[in-house]
């Protein structure tokens, strides 16, 4: 059986206040974009994971697949498989790569063999692997607060706009982000703002993660000048970044990007 979990971006990035039990409190919006992995899982003789396609640092026993296998083991009586992970959503790069492949992975295992989770039932699997796991269950635009993983339906489409991401060579790891950020409530909630129109966001909404990762990796603030300079409506780093993505009226090409970046287009 197989799935094709799919990468997601932040507009916009408030963070809020630090809690108790090392999260933060934040808000932003996700919205589930078209670069996508692709997660098999088939019956064999002893638990076998693969990956090919972009390499996946750290250690095999680390991968949120096989915790979220040891998981549901606790409570079903899983037979082995052989999972295979083609990586293709860029890795540090603030796109929910990881937290897509565990969300779709739960739900393979509910559907192979046929478990009959609800909804809810996978959603506290999910949260126990990743704050962002549960909006992959989901996976539409929403408003999200907490710690990132309550959320709100929004009313919000770009499929008239044409979208492009673009991947620096820079690594940053969420480690690294949150030590640059200092908490505070924003002036207006991101939950008003997004209802602007697009042209009006870039003088609104603001990634909290950008100033500090910025003068780490000042590459990363090259690259959304550049989209603004090729005509971006607005332009943002995802999440804790690496990488950045801006939303065009129209199709456009980056080739002085693609020499030094991977430039993903319309996705």
């Amino acid at each position: 059986m197989i799935a094709f979990p799919n990468a997601k971006i932040n507009i916009g990035l408030n963070v809020i206040a630090r809690r108790g039990d090392g999260y933060h409190t934040i808000e932003t919006v996700f919205y589930p974009i078209k670069i996508n992995d692709v997660l098999e899982i088939v019956e064999a003789d002893q638990l076998n994971f693969q990956t090919s396609g972009i390499a996946i640092p750290g250690y095999a026993n680390e991968n949120l697949c096989l915790k979220a296998y040891d998981l549901l083991r606790k409570d079903f009586d899983l037979p082995f498989i052989t999972i295979h992970l083609h990586k293709n959503i860029p890795i540090g790069a603030g796109l929910g790569g990881g937290s897509a492949d565990a969300a779709f992975f739960i739900r393979l295992l509910n559907d192979k063999f046929e478990l009959g989770l609800s909804l809810v039932q996978m959603e506290n699997y999910a949260r126990e692997l990743g704050a962002d796991c549960t909006f992959f269950l989901h996976n539409r635009p929403v408003f999200a607060f907490g710690k990132g993983d309550e959320f709100e339906a929004i009313h919000l489409s770009l499929s008239s706009y044409y979208l492009v991401l673009v991947m620096p060579g820079a690594h940053v790891s969420t480690g690294e982000a949150y030590r640059g950020v200092k908490p505070a409530l924003p002036d207006e909630s991101l939950k008003e703002l997004i209802q602007l129109p697009i042209e009006a966001w870039r003088n609104a909404i603001k990634n909290d993660f950008e100033d500090s990762v910025f003068n780490n990796h000042p590459e990363i603030r090259g690259v959304k000048a550049a989209l603004y300079e090729s005509g971006a409506l607005y332009a943002s780093m995802s999440g804790s970044g690496a990488s950045v993505y801006g939303i065009f009226k129209k199709e456009v090409k980056l080739p002085e990007l693609e020499k030094i970046c991977t430039v993903y287009y319309n996705v």
